[in-house]
């Protein structure tokens, strides 16, 4: 070996491994604070891109999750307003049927059944959710269609009739009077409030079908997101002490050979 004292070549590559092993425990004890394995775009540019998508991606789909609840409770209420407008059909129904019967008082028949054509009115009109009518009124989409996100990149539309349209005007109001009672129908009204039920059925059973889905999707989803970023602290824990070590080795390592060139004082004794 030759020696030299301007450049001590030994001592700069025991420096550079110094540094090497500083920078990989600094790295470990990083992770392990933070107990992020990604901490920059630098640590994995890819698995950072990834990630961040599938962040993203399971951030919609809560968002959706979470939509398709508020879709439930908007068919709950609506599906309540309703069974209580089939039930009140039937008394109605009972109401025309009595009429028949010529021992009975046509006007208070038919002062009941307005009275409770005015509750059916009041419900068609008085049902919200979240100031929303769901039965009538000018707050109702003009189509009858609730559009709700219910996925990443899919939404669901909710239609269960076109109640808005329907007319109480026979049944409510005094329409209902004692000549015209025995004439009174409310097929048509009881047949879209069961055809309406029977939709809503159907749609909180979709929803719940993509509910979950979006709990299964979300929990992948996650699960690879973790997989990406978390540390795994256990690793990272044998790095940073390996690394303490190593980096402790390196010192007294760069600090023997540093002083080496001084052998060569001898030449001058």
């Amino acid at each position: 070996m030759a020696f030299k004292i301007n450049t001590n070549v030994e001592a700069l590559n025991a420096y550079n491994a110094l540094v090497k092993v500083n920078a990989q425990t600094t790295k470990a004890q990083l992770r392990l604070a933070t107990q992020k394995r990604i901490n920059s775009v630098a640590d994995d540019t890819s698995g950072y891109r990834v990630g961040k998508e599938l962040e993203g991606k399971v951030y919609i789909m809560k968002a959706a999750q979470g939509n398709i609840g508020s879709a439930k409770n908007m068919l709950s209420t609506a599906e309540a307003a309703l069974s209580s407008v089939n039930d009140l059909l039937i008394q109605i129904k009972g109401k025309v049927a009595e009429a028949t019967d010529p021992t009975k008082n046509l006007s208070a028949l038919a002062s009941d059944i307005n009275a409770i054509g005015d509750e059916i009115s009041s419900i068609f009109s008085g049902t919200k959710f979240n100031d929303t009518t769901l039965l009538s009124g000018s707050t109702l989409p003009a189509s009858g269609n609730f559009v709700f996100k219910t996925g990443e990149s899919e939404s669901t539309t909710v239609n269960y009739g076109t109640l808005n349209t329907l007319s109480l005007a026979s049944i409510s109001s005094g329409g209902t009077t004692s000549t015209n009672i025995t004439s009174i129908t409310v097929t048509t009204l009881e047949t879209a409030v069961r055809d309406a039920l029977g939709k809503i059925g159907n749609f909180v059973q979709r929803l719940d079908v993509k509910d979950d889905y979006l709990s299964s999707a979300i929990a992948n989803a996650t699960a690879s997101v973790s997989r990406l970023f978390d540390a795994d602290i256990a690793m990272e824990q044998l790095n940073a002490t390996k690394g303490q070590i190593g980096s402790q080795v390196a010192t007294s390592m760069l600090a023997q050979i540093n002083l080496a060139p001084q052998s060569i004082l001898s030449l001058f004794q």
